[in-house]
C-alpha cells in the first residue's frame, strides 16, 4: 500500500524549498492542489448529492404516502363491506320481527320455516330463538339443546332491554365454538315484549378477511373495544386471545398510523370502528416489507451515487493533479532558467575576477623574476657569493617559487578564457588533469589517492572546452564530498567507438540510495540541503553534457561507491540536442 501511494502522490507533494535561494516558489503547491480539489469537488459533488439527496425524500415520501393511501382504502373497502354483512342481517331479522306476531314466533314449526329460508338465502345463519320478558328461551330452532335456556342474567339480555337491539363479541357460550348473536326486542299491545335472537358462525367473517388480497405480510382481524382478537390472525394469535399491542384511539373515520410492536417491528395500522357493533377492523401491514421494492430503489440509488462521487473524485484528483504538475514543472524551469544564469553569471565573474587577479599577479612577478635573475647574475660574476650554496640555493627557490606562481596564473587565465563558449580541438587527458590541477591541494590534504588511466588512442577531437571542464569539475567535486579521507577516485578514459570517447569517474564513496538514483540530475534535488547543497550541481552538469551531444550514466550501491559515466561524441552537433529542455535522464548504465 505504501510503494502504491508513493507512485501515485505526486513530485510536487513533498517538495522542499530549502534551496531555492533567492528564487522563491510561485505558489505553494500542495495548497493549491487541496484548495483546487476540494472546490472541483464542491462544485461536483454538492448538487449532485443535494439532488440525490431530495429525489430520496421525494421518492420515499410517495411510496410511504401511496402505501398509506392503499391501507386507508382497504380499510375502508373492508369496513363498509362488515358493515353491510351485518347490517344485512340486522335487517332481516327487524322485518322478521316486524313481519311475525309473538304467537307465530312462538310457533317452532314457524320459526324453524323462517331458519331454513335465512339459511337458504344468507350464509352463517346457525339457529333461532325466542327470548320471553322473564330471559327464558320459550322458543328455538337449531342443532343444539337450547330449549328453556336461561339468559335473564346474561349482559347481552339486559343490553338488548336498554338499547332494543344487540350484536355480541364473538364467544364461545354454550356451544363451545366461535359464534355471534345479534338480537331484536319487540314491544306487544299489552306491555309485554319478547326478543328474538339468532347465531352467526364465523367462517363467513373469516372468509372476508383472509381473502383480502393484501401486500407486506399484511394480516386483517376484528378485535373489540377490549382488545380481545374476535378472529383469527396469521401472526397475533387466535380468537379471543389478547392483542399484543394497544387498541387505537377511538375515531368515526379510517385511520392509518405507523407503529411498533414490543418486540421493535416496525408495521403500519388501519383500523376503523365498526358503527353500532363491538368490532375494531384492524389491518397490520409490516412496514419493512412493503418497503422491499424501495429498498432496492435506494440500493440502486445509493450506488448510483457512490459510483459517481467515485468517478468524479477520480476524475477531479487526476485533472488537479495533471494541471498543477504541469504549472510546478514549469515553476522547476522557471527556477532552473534563474538558478543557470546565476550560476553562469557566477562562472563568468569568477572567470574575470580569475583574469584579472592573474593579470595583476603577473606584473609583480614579472618583477620578482627579472631582479631574481638579475640577482643571481650578480653572484655569479663575484666569487664572493658564487662560493655561498646556500644563498645560491636562496636565489634559485624564489625563482622556482615564480615559476610555479606563474604556472597557477596560466591556470587562471586559462580557466577565464574558456568561460565563453569556444568551439575547437581539445585534448581530454589535459582537460582532466587541469581540473585535477584544481583539486591537488585538497587531494594531498585529505589523503585522497587520485588515479588517472588513459588508452593511448584517445584522439583530439572539437568541442566546447569550457563546457566539458565545468563537467568533469562538477563530476570530480561530487566524487571529493562522497569520499572520506584516505579514498580513491579514479578517472578511466576509453575510446568506446568511432564516435565517442567515454569518461568514467569512479569512487569508493558513500554511494547513492536506490531510491534516489533516478532523481538526481532533476533540479534542486539534494541529500546536502543540510550543508549547502542547492540540488542544482548534477542538474546543470546533465544540461551542458546534453548541449555538447554526449550523455552521462551513473551506477551506485549504498556504501560501495558511485561511477558515473560520461560519453562524448567526437564530432560536435551542429544543432543543439533535441533533449536539451527535457527533464528525462538515463541512469543505471
Amino acid at each position: 500500500m505504501t510503494t502504491l501511494i508513493q507512485k501515485l502522490k505526486p513530485k510536487f507533494w513533498d517538495h522542499r524549498d530549502d534551496t531555492a535561494g533567492p528564487f522563491n516558489r510561485m505558489f505553494n503547491f500542495r495548497f493549491v492542489w487541496k484548495i483546487s480539489v476540494f472546490l472541483m469537488s464542491a462544485v461536483a459533488l454538492v448538487p449532485l448529492i443535494f439532488i440525490t439527496v431530495v429525489d430520496y425524500q421525494v421518492t420515499r415520501n410517495a411510496v410511504r404516502s401511496e402505501i398509506l393511501f392503499r391501507t386507508s382504502r382497504l380499510v375502508s373497502n373492508t369496513r363498509r363491506t362488515l358493515y353491510f354483512f351485518l347490517d344485512e342481517r340486522r335487517a332481516v331479522l327487524n322485518f322478521i320481527v316486524k313481519d311475525n306476531n309473538y304467537e307465530k314466533l312462538n310457533n317452532e314449526v314457524r320459526l324453524s320455516e323462517l331458519l331454513g329460508n335465512l339459511q337458504k338465502e344468507f350464509t352463517g345463519f346457525i339457529d333461532l330463538g325466542v327470548i320471553d320478558s322473564n330471559g327464558r328461551q320459550s322458543a328455538y330452532v337449531g342443532p343444539y339443546p337450547l330449549e328453556e335456556a336461561d339468559y335473564s342474567d346474561q349482559d347481552w339480555f339486559k343490553e338488548v332491554l336498554e338499547r332494543g337491539h344487540y350484536i355480541s363479541d364473538i364467544f364461545m357460550g354454550f356451544r363451545q365454538i366461535p359464534h355471534l348473536a345479534i338480537a331484536f326486542k319487540h314491544d306487544l299491545p299489552n306491555g309485554n315484549f319478547f326478543v328474538l335472537r339468532a347465531t352467526f358462525d364465523t367462517e363467513s367473517l373469516e372468509d372476508m378477511l383472509s381473502n383480502l388480497l393484501m401486500s407486506g405480510e399484511g394480516d386483517a382481524f376484528l378485535i373489540n373495544h377490549e382488545g380481545i382478537l374476535q378472529t383469527r390472525t396469521r401472526f397475533y394469535g387466535d380468537e379471543l386471545e389478547e392483542l399484543k399491542f394497544q387498541v387505537p384511539p377511538f375515531s368515526e373515520n379510517t385511520e392509518v398510523i405507523e407503529t411498533s410492536d414490543q418486540g421493535g417491528d416496525r408495521f403500519i395500522l388501519g383500523y376503523a370502528y365498526i358503527a353500532d357493533t363491538p368490532y375494531i377492523l384492524m389491518i397490520v401491514k409490516q412496514t419493512d416489507e412493503l418497503m422491499k421494492p424501495w429498498y432496492k430503489t435506494r440500493s440502486q440509488l445509493i450506488g448510483f451515487l457512490m459510483v459517481s462521487i467515485t468517478s468524479i473524485i477520480i476524475v477531479v484528483l487526476g485533472i488537479v493533479t495533471f494541471m498543477v504538475s504541469k504549472i510546478d514543472q514549469a515553476d522547476q524551469r522557471r527556477f532552473a532558467a534563474m538558478h543557470r544564469v546565476e550560476y553562469e553569471n557566477k562562472m563568468a565573474s569568477i572567470g574575470r575576477m580569475a583574469a584579472s587577479i592573474a593579470h595583476e599577479v603577473n606584473n609583480p612577478l614579472a618583477i620578482i623574476n627579472e631582479k631574481a635573475g638579475l640577482i643571481k647574475d650578480l653572484f655569479t660574476f663575484r666569487e664572493k657569493y658564487s662560493q655561498d650554496p646556500k644563498l645560491i640555493g636562496s636565489v634559485d627557490s624564489i625563482l622556482k617559487s615564480v615559476k610555479r606562481c606563474g604556472a597557477i596564473t596560466k591556470r587562471l587565465l586559462k580557466f577565464a578564457r574558456n568561460m565563453d563558449e569556444v568551439i575547437g580541438p581539445v585534448t581530454l587527458v589535459l582537460v582532466v588533469r587541469e581540473v585535477l590541477g584544481f583539486l591537488e591541494k585538497e587531494a594531498d590534504y585529505r589523503s585522497i589517492q587520485i588515479t588517472v588511466n588513459a588508452d593511448e588512442d584517445i584522439p583530439e577531437f572539437e568541442t566546447d572546452r569550457g563546457k566539458v571542464q565545468q563537467i568533469l569539475l562538477n563530476i570530480i567535486n561530487n566524487a571529493f564530498a562522497a569520499v572520506d579521507d584516505g579514498g580513491h577516485i579514479e578517472v578511466a578514459i576509453k575510446r568506446r567507438d568511432k564516435e565517442s570517447i567515454m569518461v568514467a569517474v569512479i569512487d569508493d564513496g558513500c554511494g547513492i540510495p536506490a531510491a534516489n538514483i533516478r532523481q538526481i540530475f532533476e533540479p534542486f534535488f539534494t541529500t546536502k540541503s543540510q550543508v549547502g547543497g542547492t540540488g542544482l550541481g548534477l542538474s546543470i552538469t546533465y544540461g551542458l553534457v546534453q548541449e555538447i551531444g554526449g550523455t552521462i550514466d551513473v551506477e551506485s550501491e549504498q556504501g560501495q561507491g558511485t561511477r558515473f559515466t560520461l560519453t562524448l561524441p567526437l564530432i560536435y552537433p551542429k544543432t543543439p540536442d533535441h533533449r536539451e529542455n527535457s527533464n528525462e535522464c538515463i541512469v543505471g548504465g
